[in-house]
């Protein structure tokens, strides 16, 4: 049985405070609770603060590039759909660069679960304005402020009917765990998104402004309707849900792979000699 010494790992070079280390500690503690040891599972990451995530703590990473995990995740779930997959990515990371992956992941149902740190700006490189940041807001490179729509990670998650959507803050590390755990037992894709201050680059976003608006979504809710998941999804401003938002109960994409269905492809036979004359064809 796992515990929390079997994940140490390096020491984190976050800003003390950064709402990523109440969201690695919930981490931790939701996979022990599974008894998910580290070798049981994969991360893949990007780029940026939250990119540094899988490093900080014990397990089997992929850090690749900015807004591109869910290829790479998809690529091992494909390959070898018995072990778990989780990807890490930040705001910008995920709903900037890699918005179109987003997109994809969810309409077809992989089985990857998705850890969005949003702390509504690119920490990294050090506070320029993500696609969850308010319009308005004034940052280093937005003078005059952000001139385009906030994005809802939520409602658009909602609308393309994804698996599993949800939301916590990192603030409520009880809830955290919790929803970290209802996503890793979904089957299907899995959407968390984590709203955590960046203390150092966003000064409207704190603590005291999420513990003002956040809420726990009802128990007697019902997440499979998803119309009134939509109108949930929509809140925004001076109430904030967390919880499950909206889930579905559909195959996944590993499922519907004659290929995989039976057997992870890791594990099956295979006879090099037919490449070459496959590579052949190709002359």
């Amino acid at each position: 049985m796992a515990t929390l010494d079997d994940y140490k790992g390096q020491t984190p070079a976050w800003c003390p405070g950064c709402g990523n280390f109440a969201i690695l500690k919930s981490f931790k503690d939701a996979v022990v609770e599974l008894g998910l040891a580290p070798h049981q599972f994969t991360i893949v990451s990007g780029i940026g603060q939250a990119g540094k995530f899988p490093h900080y703590l014990k397990c089997n990473t992929f850090n690749g590039l900015h807004g591109r995990t869910l290829p790479v995740a998809t690529g091992i779930r494909l390959v070898n759909h018995e072990m778990p997959v989780f990807a890490v990515a930040g705001d910008g990371d995920c709903y900037g660069e890699g918005g179109n992956h987003l997109m994809h992941a969810m309409r077809k149902n992989v089985n990857v679960k998705l850890f969005v740190h949003d702390n509504q700006v690119y920490g990294l490189t050090k506070g320029q304005a993500s696609p969850t940041t308010h319009e308005g807001t004034v940052t280093k490179n937005m003078p005059f402020g952000v001139l385009s729509e906030q994005l809802n990670p939520m409602a658009l998650a909602v609308a393309l009917d994804c698996s599993f959507v949800a939301r916590s803050f990192s603030g409520d590390q009880e809830h955290l765990k919790a929803i970290i755990k209802e996503a890793v037992n979904h089957k299907g894709f899995s959407l968390v998104d984590i709203l955590q201050p960046c203390i150092s680059f966003n000064k409207i976003n704190t603590y005291e402004w999420y513990k003002q608006r956040v809420y726990r979504i009802e128990p007697e809710y019902d997440p499979t309707d998803r119309v009134k998941a939509f109108e949930r999804a929509l809140q925004w401003g001076d109430r904030i849900p967390i919880g499950i938002i909206y889930r579905n109960s559909r195959l996944s994409l590993e499922e519907r792979i004659p290929v995989i269905h039976d057997m992870p492809l890791v594990r099956q036979s295979h006879d090099i000699s037919k490449l070459g004359g496959l590579l052949k064809e190709f002359y």
